[in-house]
């Protein structure tokens, strides 16, 4: 079983960063793809894949984020993070963590997610 912990969400205002984590436990972070969603209306809503790094540290983005966002992880810490830069009111949303041991949409593991909110 692995539990997904995220924090670093708050609220700021449009062109800001932020820098979520997600410590993971129960498996070390080499053994699983991880990765970052986000849904607009927690709990309703379209939920939307934003970054994925595998076990091997490959990354992939969705495109609206892409070159503002960067997902990464340290291993030593079984953490992952996600930088996000020059944020929009559009990338407000409740931001979730998964782990799963392939990367896919329907990613197992989650955390029970940290909010972001961006005024404009």
């Amino acid at each position: 079983q692995v539990s997904l912990v995220e924090s670093g969400g708050g609220s700021v205002q449009a062109g800001g960063s932020l820098r979520l984590s997600c410590e993971a436990s129960g498996s070390t972070l080499n053994n699983l793809c991880m990765g970052w969603f986000r849904q607009a209306l927690p709990g309703k809503g379209h939920e939307e894949g934003i970054a994925t790094i595998d076990s091997r540290g490959g990354t992939t983005y969705k495109e609206s984020v892409r070159g503002r966002f960067t997902i990464s992880k340290d291993n030593t810490k079984n953490t992952m993070y996600l930088q996000m830069n020059n944020l929009k009111p559009e990338d407000s949303a409740m931001y979730y963590c998964a782990a799963d041991t392939s990367c896919h949409p329907y990613m197992v593991y989650r955390g029970k997610g940290t909010l972001v909110t961006i005024s404009s």
